[in-house]
Protein backbone atom coordinates (compact mmCIF):
# COMPACT_ATOMS: atom_id res chain seq x y z
CA UNK A 1 0.00 0.00 0.00
CA UNK A 2 1.19 3.31 -0.79
CA UNK A 3 1.75 5.75 1.76
CA UNK A 4 1.88 8.66 -0.50
CA UNK A 5 -1.58 8.44 -1.30
CA UNK A 6 -0.93 8.64 -4.76
CA UNK A 7 1.12 7.17 -7.86
CA UNK A 8 3.94 9.28 -8.32
CA UNK A 9 5.37 8.52 -12.17
CA UNK A 10 9.10 8.54 -12.26
CA UNK A 11 9.71 8.66 -15.80
CA UNK A 12 11.63 10.95 -18.24
CA UNK A 13 9.61 13.20 -19.99
CA UNK A 14 10.70 14.39 -23.12
CA UNK A 15 9.31 17.78 -24.54
CA UNK A 16 8.47 17.89 -28.41
CA UNK A 17 7.73 21.06 -30.10
CA UNK A 18 4.92 20.87 -32.89
CA UNK A 19 4.53 23.16 -35.03
CA UNK A 20 0.45 23.50 -36.49
CA UNK A 21 -0.85 25.61 -39.36
CA UNK A 22 -3.59 28.01 -38.40
CA UNK A 23 -6.48 28.69 -40.90
CA UNK A 24 -8.41 25.62 -41.51
CA UNK A 25 -10.36 24.67 -39.24
CA UNK A 26 -12.93 21.60 -39.40
CA UNK A 27 -16.47 22.87 -39.70
CA UNK A 28 -17.74 19.75 -37.71
CA UNK A 29 -15.29 20.10 -35.01
CA UNK A 30 -16.20 23.28 -34.44
CA UNK A 31 -19.84 21.99 -34.08
CA UNK A 32 -19.23 19.24 -31.68
CA UNK A 33 -17.05 21.53 -29.57
CA UNK A 34 -18.28 22.35 -25.81
CA UNK A 35 -17.73 26.19 -24.91
CA UNK A 36 -16.07 26.87 -21.61
CA UNK A 37 -18.58 26.49 -18.94
CA UNK A 38 -19.39 30.20 -16.79
CA UNK A 39 -19.59 28.00 -13.56
CA UNK A 40 -19.20 24.41 -12.54
CA UNK A 41 -20.90 25.06 -9.27
CA UNK A 42 -24.17 23.35 -10.44
CA UNK A 43 -22.24 20.01 -12.24
CA UNK A 44 -20.08 20.01 -9.09
CA UNK A 45 -22.97 20.68 -6.29
CA UNK A 46 -24.34 17.34 -8.57
CA UNK A 47 -21.89 14.95 -8.17
CA UNK A 48 -19.86 15.86 -4.91
CA UNK A 49 -22.25 13.26 -2.96
CA UNK A 50 -21.07 10.28 -4.86
CA UNK A 51 -17.43 10.79 -4.35
CA UNK A 52 -16.46 9.26 -0.86
CA UNK A 53 -13.01 9.73 0.96
CA UNK A 54 -11.42 6.06 1.70
CA UNK A 55 -9.29 5.33 4.94
CA UNK A 56 -7.11 2.51 5.19
CA UNK A 57 -5.23 1.37 8.32
CA UNK A 58 -2.68 -1.98 8.66
CA UNK A 59 -0.07 -3.50 10.85
CA UNK A 60 3.66 -2.69 10.27
CA UNK A 61 6.75 -3.44 11.57
CA UNK A 62 8.12 -0.41 13.83
CA UNK A 63 11.86 0.05 13.25
CA UNK A 64 13.56 1.24 16.86
CA UNK A 65 16.93 2.84 17.72
CA UNK A 66 19.24 4.52 15.78
CA UNK A 67 18.41 4.74 11.68
CA UNK A 68 21.70 3.92 10.06
CA UNK A 69 24.06 1.14 8.73
CA UNK A 70 27.82 0.54 8.26
CA UNK A 71 28.92 -0.57 5.14
CA UNK A 72 29.40 -4.28 4.37
CA UNK A 73 33.02 -5.20 5.92
CA UNK A 74 33.21 -2.42 8.64
CA UNK A 75 34.77 -3.48 12.24
CA UNK A 76 31.70 -1.52 13.61
CA UNK A 77 29.34 -3.89 11.79
CA UNK A 78 29.31 -7.22 14.02
CA UNK A 79 28.66 -4.94 16.82
CA UNK A 80 25.97 -2.78 15.70
CA UNK A 81 24.19 -6.22 14.60
CA UNK A 82 24.75 -7.63 18.40
CA UNK A 83 23.10 -4.34 19.79
CA UNK A 84 20.56 -4.70 17.32
CA UNK A 85 19.84 -8.39 18.42
CA UNK A 86 20.00 -7.92 22.25
CA UNK A 87 17.40 -5.20 21.59
CA UNK A 88 15.25 -7.10 19.38
CA UNK A 89 15.81 -5.17 16.50
CA UNK A 90 17.51 -7.66 14.19
CA UNK A 91 15.07 -10.65 14.06
CA UNK A 92 17.29 -13.08 16.10
CA UNK A 93 16.13 -13.13 19.57
CA UNK A 94 14.99 -10.73 22.30
CA UNK A 95 12.19 -9.23 22.20
CA UNK A 96 9.78 -8.90 19.17
CA UNK A 97 9.89 -6.06 16.84
CA UNK A 98 7.16 -3.31 17.82
CA UNK A 99 4.23 -3.32 15.44
CA UNK A 100 1.92 -0.39 14.94
CA UNK A 101 -1.08 0.42 12.89
CA UNK A 102 -0.10 2.64 9.64
CA UNK A 103 -2.99 4.75 8.11
CA UNK A 104 -3.32 6.04 4.58
CA UNK A 105 -6.03 8.06 2.53
CA UNK A 106 -7.38 8.05 -0.44
CA UNK A 107 -10.75 8.80 -2.54
CA UNK A 108 -13.31 6.63 -4.50
CA UNK A 109 -16.54 6.74 -6.51
CA UNK A 110 -20.07 5.28 -5.88
CA UNK A 111 -21.28 3.72 -8.95
CA UNK A 112 -24.68 2.08 -7.40
CA UNK A 113 -27.05 2.62 -5.08
CA UNK A 114 -26.66 -0.16 -3.14
CA UNK A 115 -22.72 0.96 -2.34
CA UNK A 116 -20.54 -0.10 -4.77
CA UNK A 117 -17.48 1.77 -4.68
CA UNK A 118 -14.61 2.07 -7.39
CA UNK A 119 -10.93 3.32 -6.45
CA UNK A 120 -7.56 2.58 -7.38
CA UNK A 121 -5.78 -0.50 -6.38
CA UNK A 122 -2.83 0.69 -4.84
CA UNK A 123 -5.18 3.01 -2.78
CA UNK A 124 -6.29 -0.24 -0.86
CA UNK A 125 -3.05 -2.39 -1.32
CA UNK A 126 -2.23 -4.72 1.52
CA UNK A 127 -5.07 -2.62 3.79
CA UNK A 128 -6.49 -4.53 6.61
CA UNK A 129 -9.51 -2.31 7.07
CA UNK A 130 -11.21 -0.19 5.21
CA UNK A 131 -13.53 2.16 5.91
CA UNK A 132 -15.32 4.98 3.63
CA UNK A 133 -16.65 8.21 4.57
CA UNK A 134 -19.87 10.00 2.89
CA UNK A 135 -20.17 13.35 2.16
CA UNK A 136 -22.75 14.14 4.70
CA UNK A 137 -19.95 12.78 7.20
CA UNK A 138 -21.13 8.79 7.79
CA UNK A 139 -18.15 6.37 7.97
CA UNK A 140 -19.32 2.75 6.99
CA UNK A 141 -16.74 -0.18 6.63
CA UNK A 142 -16.01 -1.67 3.27
CA UNK A 143 -15.68 -4.96 1.92
CA UNK A 144 -13.31 -5.81 -0.83
CA UNK A 145 -14.87 -7.60 -3.59
CA UNK A 146 -11.92 -7.35 -5.85
CA UNK A 147 -8.72 -5.98 -7.24
CA UNK A 148 -6.94 -5.74 -10.41
CA UNK A 149 -3.39 -4.95 -10.18
CA UNK A 150 -2.39 -4.55 -13.80
CA UNK A 151 -5.07 -1.57 -14.50
CA UNK A 152 -4.95 -0.44 -10.69
CA UNK A 153 -8.59 -1.15 -10.25
CA UNK A 154 -10.33 -1.77 -7.42
CA UNK A 155 -14.09 -2.53 -6.71
CA UNK A 156 -15.24 -2.13 -2.58
CA UNK A 157 -19.14 -2.60 -1.36
CA UNK A 158 -20.50 -1.08 2.06
CA UNK A 159 -23.85 -1.66 3.36
CA UNK A 160 -25.67 1.64 3.58
CA UNK A 161 -29.05 2.39 5.55
CA UNK A 162 -31.02 3.80 2.68
CA UNK A 163 -30.04 4.44 -1.21
CA UNK A 164 -26.98 6.22 -2.02
CA UNK A 165 -26.34 9.14 -4.62
CA UNK A 166 -24.21 7.47 -7.40
CA UNK A 167 -22.75 8.30 -11.05
CA UNK A 168 -22.51 6.62 -13.81
CA UNK A 169 -19.86 5.93 -16.45
CA UNK A 170 -19.25 7.33 -19.55
CA UNK A 171 -17.33 7.08 -22.51
CA UNK A 172 -13.85 8.29 -22.60
CA UNK A 173 -13.41 7.29 -26.71
CA UNK A 174 -15.33 10.10 -27.31
CA UNK A 175 -13.44 12.47 -25.54
CA UNK A 176 -11.06 14.73 -26.99
CA UNK A 177 -8.25 16.39 -26.43
CA UNK A 178 -9.38 20.14 -25.52
CA UNK A 179 -12.55 18.82 -23.76
CA UNK A 180 -13.35 20.31 -20.12
CA UNK A 181 -12.55 17.86 -18.02
CA UNK A 182 -13.34 17.94 -13.37
CA UNK A 183 -11.76 16.02 -10.56
CA UNK A 184 -13.10 15.18 -7.43
CA UNK A 185 -11.06 14.26 -4.20
CA UNK A 186 -9.49 14.03 -1.26
CA UNK A 187 -6.23 15.27 -1.65
CA UNK A 188 -4.12 15.75 1.80
CA UNK A 189 -7.35 14.82 3.36
CA UNK A 190 -9.00 17.63 2.35
CA UNK A 191 -12.41 15.43 0.99
CA UNK A 192 -14.52 16.97 -0.94
CA UNK A 193 -11.99 18.99 -3.18
CA UNK A 194 -12.98 20.07 -6.77
CA UNK A 195 -10.33 20.81 -9.52
CA UNK A 196 -10.85 21.63 -13.36
CA UNK A 197 -9.25 21.88 -16.11
CA UNK A 198 -8.71 19.94 -19.76
CA UNK A 199 -7.43 16.80 -21.35
CA UNK A 200 -4.01 17.25 -22.14
CA UNK A 201 -3.27 14.09 -23.65
CA UNK A 202 -5.15 10.92 -24.82
CA UNK A 203 -3.41 6.94 -25.19
CA UNK A 204 -0.40 8.14 -22.59
CA UNK A 205 1.63 4.95 -21.91
CA UNK A 206 3.48 5.55 -18.34
CA UNK A 207 5.39 2.34 -17.86
CA UNK A 208 2.80 1.28 -14.68
CA UNK A 209 1.36 -1.72 -16.69
CA UNK A 210 0.74 -3.79 -19.82
CA UNK A 211 -3.01 -2.00 -20.68
CA UNK A 212 -1.29 1.76 -19.71
CA UNK A 213 -3.55 3.72 -21.75
CA UNK A 214 -4.26 6.52 -19.61
CA UNK A 215 -6.12 10.09 -20.27
CA UNK A 216 -3.37 12.93 -19.57
CA UNK A 217 -5.04 16.20 -17.23
CA UNK A 218 -4.12 19.19 -16.06
CA UNK A 219 -6.70 19.21 -13.34
CA UNK A 220 -4.82 19.55 -10.43
CA UNK A 221 -4.44 16.38 -8.78
CA UNK A 222 -2.50 15.95 -5.43
CA UNK A 223 -1.85 13.04 -2.56
CA UNK A 224 -5.03 11.32 -2.01
CA UNK A 225 -6.82 12.08 -5.14
CA UNK A 226 -6.33 8.76 -6.20
CA UNK A 227 -9.32 6.85 -6.99
CA UNK A 228 -11.23 9.78 -7.31
CA UNK A 229 -13.33 10.15 -10.63
CA UNK A 230 -12.59 12.36 -13.60
CA UNK A 231 -15.62 13.72 -15.40
CA UNK A 232 -16.78 15.56 -18.25
CA UNK A 233 -19.38 17.93 -18.64
CA UNK A 234 -22.30 15.65 -18.63
CA UNK A 235 -21.37 15.13 -15.24
CA UNK A 236 -20.11 11.37 -16.49
CA UNK A 237 -17.07 9.43 -15.34
CA UNK A 238 -14.45 9.24 -18.03
CA UNK A 239 -11.47 8.17 -15.82
CA UNK A 240 -10.54 7.54 -12.04
CA UNK A 241 -7.44 9.88 -11.33
CA UNK A 242 -4.56 7.75 -10.75
CA UNK A 243 -1.07 8.71 -11.23
CA UNK A 244 0.87 12.77 -11.54
CA UNK A 245 4.15 13.35 -13.34
CA UNK A 246 5.63 15.21 -10.12
CA UNK A 247 9.13 15.88 -9.30
CA UNK A 248 8.75 17.69 -6.16
CA UNK A 249 5.54 16.11 -5.03
CA UNK A 250 2.51 18.09 -5.49
CA UNK A 251 0.82 18.91 -8.77
CA UNK A 252 2.37 20.36 -11.65
CA UNK A 253 -0.39 19.69 -13.84
CA UNK A 254 0.30 16.78 -14.90
CA UNK A 255 -1.81 14.05 -13.80
CA UNK A 256 -3.04 10.62 -15.50
CA UNK A 257 -6.80 9.00 -15.39
CA UNK A 258 -7.28 5.21 -15.92
CA UNK A 259 -10.05 5.95 -18.83
CA UNK A 260 -13.92 4.40 -18.26
CA UNK A 261 -13.31 2.41 -21.25
CA UNK A 262 -10.83 0.08 -19.72
CA UNK A 263 -12.20 0.57 -15.82
CA UNK A 264 -15.94 -0.12 -16.61
CA UNK A 265 -15.17 -3.29 -17.96
CA UNK A 266 -12.66 -4.69 -14.97
CA UNK A 267 -15.14 -3.36 -12.79
CA UNK A 268 -17.75 -5.22 -13.95
CA UNK A 269 -15.42 -8.56 -13.97
CA UNK A 270 -14.94 -7.82 -10.63
CA UNK A 271 -18.17 -7.40 -9.62
CA UNK A 272 -18.89 -10.48 -11.14
CA UNK A 273 -16.64 -12.87 -10.45
CA UNK A 274 -14.17 -10.94 -7.90
CA UNK A 275 -11.25 -11.27 -10.60
CA UNK A 276 -10.66 -10.28 -14.37
CA UNK A 277 -10.78 -12.55 -16.97
CA UNK A 278 -9.05 -11.76 -20.17
CA UNK A 279 -8.36 -13.23 -23.31
CA UNK A 280 -5.08 -15.16 -23.98
CA UNK A 281 -3.66 -15.19 -28.00
CA UNK A 282 -0.21 -16.87 -26.64
CA UNK A 283 2.57 -14.89 -28.11
CA UNK A 284 5.11 -12.90 -27.31
CA UNK A 285 5.40 -9.20 -28.87
CA UNK A 286 7.55 -6.83 -30.23
CA UNK A 287 7.64 -3.17 -31.80
CA UNK A 288 7.77 -3.47 -35.66
CA UNK A 289 10.46 -0.67 -35.98
CA UNK A 290 11.31 1.33 -39.78
CA UNK A 291 13.84 -1.47 -40.15
CA UNK A 292 12.16 -4.17 -40.00
CA UNK A 293 9.36 -3.16 -41.88
CA UNK A 294 11.73 -2.26 -44.39
CA UNK A 295 13.56 -6.24 -43.75
CA UNK A 296 9.49 -7.66 -43.95
CA UNK A 297 8.41 -5.52 -46.99
CA UNK A 298 5.79 -3.53 -45.26
CA UNK A 299 4.56 -0.50 -46.33
CA UNK A 300 4.64 0.94 -43.13
CA UNK A 301 5.87 0.51 -39.56
CA UNK A 302 2.97 -0.86 -37.45
CA UNK A 303 1.11 -4.03 -36.41
CA UNK A 304 2.35 -6.30 -33.93
CA UNK A 305 5.85 -8.73 -34.23
CA UNK A 306 5.71 -11.99 -32.93
CA UNK A 307 8.73 -12.70 -31.33
CA UNK A 308 7.58 -16.24 -29.82
CA UNK A 309 4.43 -18.32 -29.98
CA UNK A 310 3.68 -20.24 -26.47
CA UNK A 311 3.64 -23.82 -26.65
CA UNK A 312 -0.13 -24.93 -26.74
CA UNK A 313 -1.22 -21.94 -26.88
CA UNK A 314 -4.30 -20.74 -29.00
CA UNK A 315 -1.71 -18.95 -31.45
CA UNK A 316 0.30 -21.89 -32.10
CA UNK A 317 -2.84 -24.27 -32.62
CA UNK A 318 -4.37 -21.23 -35.15
CA UNK A 319 -0.60 -21.77 -36.83
CA UNK A 320 0.72 -17.74 -36.55
CA UNK A 321 4.21 -18.38 -36.05
CA UNK A 322 7.32 -16.97 -35.20
CA UNK A 323 7.90 -13.63 -37.37
CA UNK A 324 4.78 -13.07 -38.37
CA UNK A 325 3.20 -9.68 -37.88
CA UNK A 326 -0.09 -9.22 -36.48
CA UNK A 327 -1.64 -5.99 -38.53
CA UNK A 328 -5.68 -6.98 -37.62
CA UNK A 329 -7.14 -8.46 -34.62
CA UNK A 330 -11.49 -9.38 -34.72
CA UNK A 331 -11.76 -6.75 -37.70
CA UNK A 332 -9.54 -4.19 -35.25
CA UNK A 333 -5.91 -2.37 -36.38
CA UNK A 334 -3.57 -3.15 -34.65
CA UNK A 335 -1.41 0.55 -35.04
CA UNK A 336 1.55 -0.17 -32.47
CA UNK A 337 2.47 -3.15 -30.30
CA UNK A 338 1.17 -1.92 -27.17
CA UNK A 339 -2.75 -1.69 -28.61
CA UNK A 340 -2.42 -5.48 -29.29
CA UNK A 341 -2.36 -6.90 -25.40
CA UNK A 342 -5.89 -4.74 -24.16
CA UNK A 343 -7.32 -5.52 -27.78
CA UNK A 344 -7.05 -9.03 -27.06
CA UNK A 345 -7.62 -8.63 -23.20
CA UNK A 346 -11.65 -7.07 -23.76
CA UNK A 347 -12.07 -9.96 -26.40
CA UNK A 348 -14.48 -12.42 -25.29
CA UNK A 349 -12.97 -15.70 -23.94
CA UNK A 350 -13.73 -18.63 -26.53
CA UNK A 351 -14.20 -16.51 -29.40
CA UNK A 352 -13.19 -17.65 -32.81
CA UNK A 353 -11.38 -14.64 -33.96
CA UNK A 354 -9.96 -13.56 -37.38
CA UNK A 355 -6.18 -12.48 -37.38
CA UNK A 356 -4.71 -10.87 -40.21
CA UNK A 357 -1.33 -11.22 -40.55
CA UNK A 358 1.62 -10.57 -42.59
CA UNK A 359 4.19 -13.46 -43.56
CA UNK A 360 6.44 -13.98 -46.50
CA UNK A 361 5.69 -10.54 -48.43
CA UNK A 362 1.90 -11.52 -48.23
CA UNK A 363 -1.13 -10.87 -45.75
CA UNK A 364 -2.93 -13.53 -44.65
CA UNK A 365 -6.08 -14.76 -42.51
CA UNK A 366 -6.16 -17.23 -39.76
CA UNK A 367 -8.72 -17.82 -37.42
CA UNK A 368 -7.82 -18.60 -33.38
CA UNK A 369 -10.14 -19.84 -30.50
CA UNK A 370 -9.57 -17.20 -27.83
CA UNK A 371 -8.22 -18.59 -24.52
CA UNK A 372 -8.23 -17.08 -21.00
CA UNK A 373 -5.16 -15.56 -19.65
CA UNK A 374 -4.18 -17.04 -16.50
CA UNK A 375 -1.40 -14.95 -14.20
CA UNK A 376 0.84 -18.45 -14.05
CA UNK A 377 1.25 -18.77 -17.86
CA UNK A 378 5.11 -18.41 -18.68
CA UNK A 379 6.75 -19.22 -22.11
CA UNK A 380 8.89 -22.00 -22.98
CA UNK A 381 12.01 -21.55 -23.71
CA UNK A 382 12.94 -23.28 -27.23
CA UNK A 383 15.64 -25.82 -26.95
CA UNK A 384 17.78 -28.49 -28.51
CA UNK A 385 18.47 -31.72 -26.66
CA UNK A 386 20.48 -33.45 -29.93
CA UNK A 387 24.10 -32.84 -30.67
CA UNK A 388 25.40 -31.73 -33.94
CA UNK A 389 28.40 -32.16 -35.11
CA UNK A 390 30.74 -29.09 -35.22
CA UNK A 391 30.82 -26.92 -38.30
CA UNK A 392 34.65 -26.02 -39.66
CA UNK A 393 34.40 -22.02 -39.16
CA UNK A 394 34.17 -21.68 -35.42
CA UNK A 395 33.69 -17.42 -35.68
CA UNK A 396 34.34 -15.06 -38.36
CA UNK A 397 33.36 -11.37 -38.15
CA UNK A 398 30.68 -9.53 -40.26
CA UNK A 399 32.21 -5.69 -41.08
CA UNK A 400 28.60 -5.20 -42.75
CA UNK A 401 27.28 -5.36 -39.19
CA UNK A 402 30.17 -4.64 -37.09
CA UNK A 403 29.64 -7.72 -34.95
CA UNK A 404 31.42 -10.66 -34.25
CA UNK A 405 29.99 -13.80 -34.18
CA UNK A 406 31.24 -18.32 -32.85
CA UNK A 407 29.62 -21.27 -32.66
CA UNK A 408 28.61 -21.59 -28.93
CA UNK A 409 31.48 -23.64 -27.40
CA UNK A 410 32.12 -24.92 -23.42
CA UNK A 411 33.71 -22.04 -23.06
CA UNK A 412 31.64 -19.38 -24.55
CA UNK A 413 29.05 -20.91 -22.90
CA UNK A 414 31.01 -20.28 -19.24
CA UNK A 415 32.06 -16.67 -20.07
CA UNK A 416 28.61 -15.62 -20.84
CA UNK A 417 26.59 -17.90 -18.23
CA UNK A 418 24.31 -19.24 -20.89
CA UNK A 419 22.36 -22.60 -19.91
CA UNK A 420 23.61 -26.01 -20.74
CA UNK A 421 22.41 -27.31 -24.06
CA UNK A 422 22.19 -23.28 -25.73
CA UNK A 423 23.26 -23.92 -28.85
CA UNK A 424 23.47 -21.42 -31.86
CA UNK A 425 24.96 -18.37 -32.65
CA UNK A 426 26.58 -15.85 -30.05
CA UNK A 427 27.83 -12.52 -30.61
CA UNK A 428 31.02 -11.95 -29.09
CA UNK A 429 31.59 -8.41 -30.34
CA UNK A 430 29.48 -5.56 -31.53
CA UNK A 431 31.62 -2.33 -32.35
CA UNK A 432 30.64 0.58 -30.59
CA UNK A 433 30.08 2.91 -33.69
CA UNK A 434 27.59 0.45 -35.11
CA UNK A 435 24.50 0.18 -36.07
CA UNK A 436 23.90 -3.13 -34.05
CA UNK A 437 25.20 -1.60 -31.36
CA UNK A 438 22.52 1.25 -31.18
CA UNK A 439 19.74 -1.03 -31.85
CA UNK A 440 20.40 -2.85 -28.82
CA UNK A 441 21.91 -6.15 -29.88
CA UNK A 442 24.82 -7.23 -27.39
CA UNK A 443 27.28 -9.94 -26.79
CA UNK A 444 26.56 -13.08 -25.54
CA UNK A 445 23.10 -12.42 -27.36
CA UNK A 446 22.47 -15.82 -29.56
CA UNK A 447 21.12 -15.20 -33.15
CA UNK A 448 18.65 -17.87 -33.86
CA UNK A 449 17.18 -16.90 -37.42
CA UNK A 450 18.52 -14.73 -39.99
CA UNK A 451 16.51 -13.89 -43.11
CA UNK A 452 13.71 -15.86 -41.58
CA UNK A 453 15.75 -19.23 -41.83
CA UNK A 454 17.29 -20.84 -38.56
CA UNK A 455 21.03 -20.87 -38.37
CA UNK A 456 23.07 -23.34 -36.15
CA UNK A 457 26.14 -22.36 -37.46
CA UNK A 458 28.78 -19.08 -37.79
CA UNK A 459 28.61 -20.25 -41.89
CA UNK A 460 24.62 -19.71 -41.86
CA UNK A 461 25.02 -16.25 -40.74
CA UNK A 462 27.68 -15.33 -43.41
CA UNK A 463 25.97 -16.75 -45.88
CA UNK A 464 22.45 -14.88 -45.05
CA UNK A 465 24.41 -11.52 -44.98
CA UNK A 466 26.41 -12.18 -48.03
CA UNK A 467 22.47 -13.53 -50.01
CA UNK A 468 21.05 -10.24 -48.08
CA UNK A 469 23.43 -7.90 -49.80
CA UNK A 470 24.13 -9.26 -53.26
CA UNK A 471 20.06 -8.73 -53.57
CA UNK A 472 20.66 -4.84 -52.47
CA UNK A 473 19.14 -5.31 -49.77
CA UNK A 474 18.69 -2.25 -47.19
CA UNK A 475 18.23 -4.25 -44.02
CA UNK A 476 18.54 -7.89 -42.68
CA UNK A 477 16.26 -9.60 -40.30
CA UNK A 478 17.48 -11.34 -37.62
CA UNK A 479 15.53 -13.05 -34.56
CA UNK A 480 17.97 -12.71 -31.46
CA UNK A 481 17.65 -14.00 -28.35
CA UNK A 482 18.66 -11.52 -25.56
CA UNK A 483 18.58 -11.50 -22.22
CA UNK A 484 15.07 -9.62 -22.22
CA UNK A 485 14.13 -12.86 -24.31
CA UNK A 486 13.64 -13.62 -28.18
CA UNK A 487 13.82 -10.35 -30.52
CA UNK A 488 13.52 -9.08 -34.14
CA UNK A 489 15.91 -6.58 -34.92
CA UNK A 490 16.26 -5.35 -38.91
CA UNK A 491 20.20 -4.20 -38.97
CA UNK A 492 20.73 -1.59 -41.85
CA UNK A 493 23.99 -3.70 -43.80
CA UNK A 494 26.96 -0.62 -43.83
CA UNK A 495 27.06 1.37 -47.04
CA UNK A 496 23.31 1.66 -46.63
CA UNK A 497 21.67 4.90 -45.49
Amino acid sequence: MLDALYNPVRTKVTAALVIVLLGVTSVSQIANARPAPESFADLAEKLLPSVVNISTSQMVAERQGPDFQFPPGSPFEDLFRDFMDRNGQGGQGGQAPQRRRATALGSGFIISADGYIVTNNHVIDGADEITVRLHDGDTLDAELIGRDPKTDVALLKVEPTEDLPFVKWGDSDNSRIGDWAMAIGNPFGLGGTVTAGIISARNRDINQGPYDDFIQTDASINRGNSGGPLFNLDGDVIGINSAIYSPSGGSVGIGFAIPSAIAQSVVDQLKEYGRTRRGWLGVHIQTVTEDIADSVGLDEASGAMVAGVSEDGPAQAAGIKQGDVILTFDGKKVESMRRLPRIVAETKIGKDVDVEIWRDGEKQTVQVELGELEEEVVAASAGSSEEQEAPAVAEASIDALGIKIANVDEGLRQRYNLAEGTEGVIVTEVAGDSYAAEKGVRPGDIIIEASHSSVSSVEDVVNAVETAIDDDKRTILMLIETSAGPRYFGLTLSGDE
